[in-house]
């Protein structure tokens, strides 16, 4: 049964909830630019400092002694879900606004999440994962990220038409609506999003995806960062999977198809007999399209052909390998 939601006011308060965990590269700008929204309601920003290597703790220590309305919790795990939840305790606003610490979010982000979240009576509202690079690198694989090309048709990366969804990226939530399903499931380390708006689904609330919600992302800075980043979504989405049955759809199947009909037709190529090859060359053919179709210049097709299968195999490696039940 779902629980009655009462109607939200115009400008409620807000808690904008970031886990933060090794994040010197954009941390100060992902939190100025949430200090710099034209919402004429009252916010503050939670962050939940994880055990960083890096100098994340210090810049977020810096940031919390120049304005008052940026706050700090300690995340001693580092878990991502551990977090949320943490920030979402520390906060009493009706309204909890998702912002990770490599996301920026547009000046005008924290109204318009409010009034779609009116409108649409929804319990959670999010927008598009607006994959922006700084490097060459990150430029192509932003490029990847948003074409379904690169990730399939999912419309938090793509974008498309606003209407009710599965999931969306990050979100703005109604805070009784996440009390009333017990908050983050802790014990995922990746697809604790998806995993939350399934339950808030299950007790009757909506999810709302509107593509003016527009939010820079800044993707992983190298070829082993982004394939340890896949892995672990194809893992955990297993894990979902497990835990959720009947939730897979022909998307999530594909990287795991894809990475074992690529490499079983090399092997039987190799052993049996060239006709074999067919799978393999026409990935091959969809991989050489694909980079041309998404690629800018000569540089980035020549980046594309390593991300795209990065992205795919990595995924798929994660899905096909994962063992994990929770308990």
């Amino acid at each position: 049964m779902s629980t009655s939601m009462g109607e939200l006011s115009v400008s409620p308060a807000i808690s904008v909830i970031l886990p933060v965990l090794n994040e010197e590269a954009h941390l100060a700008e992902s939190v100025t630019a949430i200090l710099s929204q034209d919402y004429i309601g009252s916010f503050e920003i939670i962050l939940a400092l994880g055990p960083s290597h890096d100098q994340t703790n210090v810049i977020a220590e810096k940031l919390a002694a120049r304005d008052s309305r940026v706050k700090i919790v300690t995340n001693p795990s580092g878990k991502t879900a551990a977090g949320l939840n943490l920030a979402i305790a520390a906060s009493e606003s009706p309204v909890i606004v998702r912002v990770d610490g490599h996301a920026k979010i547009p000046d005008n982000y924290l109204s318009l999440a409010v009034s779609i979240l009116r409108e649409s009576g929804a319990v959670n509202v999010g927008g598009v994962m607006a994959a922006e690079g700084v490097t060459k690198f990150e430029v192509a694989v932003s490029r990847a990220m948003r074409s379904p090309l690169g990730v399939g048709a999912s419309r938090f990366h793509t974008g498309g038409n606003a209407g009710e969804v599965d999931t969306v990226y990050l979100g703005a939530f109604r805070r009784e609506a996440i009390n009333a399903v017990g908050g983050f499931d802790e014990r995922y380390t990746r697809a604790q999003d998806w995993e939350l708006n399934h339950r808030l689904r299950k007790n009757g609330g909506k999810i709302y995806f509107d593509p003016r919600l527009q939010v820079t992302y800044r993707p992983r800075p190298s070829i082993r960062k982004l394939a340890k980043q896949y892995f672990q979504y194809g893992r955990w989405r297993r894990v979902v999977s497990r835990s959720h049955p009947g939730t897979v759809n022909l998307r999530y199947l594909a990287p795991p198809f894809t990475l074992l009909g690529t490499f079983t037709s090399i092997i039987l190529g190799l052993l049996i007999h060239p006709f074999f090859f067919l799978p393999a060359a026409v990935y091959g053919v969809f991989l050489l399209t694909s980079s041309i179709l998404i690629a800018k210049s000569a540089r980035e097709f020549i980046s594309l052909l390593a991300i795209i299968p990065t992205m795919h195999f990595a995924w798929g490696a994660g899905y096909v390998s994962s063992t994990k039940t929770l308990r």
